[in-house]
């Protein structure tokens, strides 16, 4: 198979799909790879060390995209990308659809098979190439978060883990999924008093375990959650429900009654945002105010750090890249029902039935659309 791994156009966007390491494997198994000139430069992956193990660089994106049978990448295409799709190309990415209705229908109407790595699951049924990623943004949201509240960001001037005879900041967490934890164990490091809201009681349990009692939990209802968010200096938003637009846990009214200089960190902002005032922002302009509270709502919070994003990326995805490569996108979707979820659009049809519903489409069972 030829595989692509095209540089990555999306604001600010760092990462990218393959390393050096993962090149080296394909090529020792009989593939080919082109790796577009730059692709991983700022993730610290000059073109010599692609080149080293047997990537050919290729100098324009379009002879990427055309020449390869698969293409994987680390964020959904972009509308200047859209034109390289064609029939029978197969993608392999984050695709986050749910929001992304041009988006779809672009992947639809070239019938590209779009395999989004937020909707893969493994044998016990947890999303393996979204966990790294949520590991990263979780951990960066509190060190962004901390960044905010600094008065030349606009913030309260409040350090979160205070000082002797100055009480701690207040964090809210909003979820306690994998991005949950790792903000609570970051805020937590810092010093910082920290409140973790989550509807399942049997999670908050295993927190309180986890955190040996110094993680205040909460119910997840709206009386909680305006309470808490009252209280907080920082809120991190950090739900999720596989595929599907988030729930908009946090309204405008709640946000009004925050702190002035409060911030806001709206980690599931991929999927829509978990905070009604969020809306996406990027690295060139990752900030904004509602009522005063300062709303952080990058959409690809990871390529800050991209030599570790990339890194954990890739230890989760390869192993998929090489089953795709050695049997072909049909065989392993075929040969793993959870790799099958992971599959959103296929021979013009959409196949997830949670962007289906979050877009108002139609949409058909994988198993019932014929190649």
């Amino acid at each position: 198979m030829i595989v692509g791994v095209p540089r990555e156009v999306k604001d600010h966007e760092t990462r990218v799909g393959i390393t050096p390491a993962g090149v080296r494997s394909l090529v020792d198994a009989g593939h080919t790879v082109l790796v577009e000139h730059n692709a991983g430069r700022l993730s610290s992956f000059p073109d010599d060390e692609y080149q080293s193990v047997g990537a050919e660089i290729v100098g324009a994106a379009s002879d990427v995209w055309r020449l390869a049978d698969m293409v994987v990448k680390v964020k959904e295409p972009i509308e200047q990308e859209y034109f390289h799709f064609r029939p029978g190309l197969v993608l392999f990415t984050y695709l986050h659809l749910a929001p992304l209705k041009a988006l779809t229908d672009a992947l639809l109407a070239k019938k590209v098979t779009g395999i989004a790595y937020e909707t893969v699951k493994d044998r016990a049924g947890t999303l393996p190439l979204l966990t790294p990623m949520s590991e990263v943004a979780g951990r960066l949201s509190v060190q962004v978060g901390a960044a905010y509240l600094e008065k030349e960001h606009g913030g309260r001037g409040v350090l979160l883990g205070g000082v002797p005879g100055v009480p701690p900041g207040n964090v809210c967490i909003i979820g306690g999924g994998i991005v949950g934890t790792n903000a609570a164990r970051i805020a937590l490091g810092m010093g910082a008093k920290v409140t973790l809201v989550d509807l399942n009681l049997n999670r908050l349990r295993e927190l309180d375990d986890i955190f040996s009692g110094r993680l205040f939990t909460l119910a997840s209802n709206a009386y909680n959650i305006e309470r808490a968010a009252a209280k907080a200096d920082l809120l991190i938003g950090g739900v999720l429900i596989p595929g599907a637009a988030a729930p908009k846990l946090v309204t405008k009214a709640m946000v009004a009654r925050m702190k002035r200089g409060a911030v806001i960190v709206d980690v599931a902002i991929d999927q829509g945002g978990c905070i009604e005032t969020a809306h996406p922002t990027t690295h060139s302009n990752p900030s904004y105010e509602v009522d005063g509270v300062v709303h952080y709502c990058v959409t690809n919070m990871p390529a800050a750090v991209p030599n570790t994003s990339t890194l954990a990326l890739t230890n989760a995805t390869f192993p998929y890249v090489m089953k795709l490569a050695n049997l072909g996108a049909q065989a392993a979707i075929q040969a793993d029902p959870g790799f099958a979820e992971g599959v959103n659009t296929f021979n013009g049809h959409l196949t997830y039935q949670a962007v289906a519903h979050a877009q108002n489409r139609d949409f058909k069972p994988l198993s019932q659309v014929h190649p």
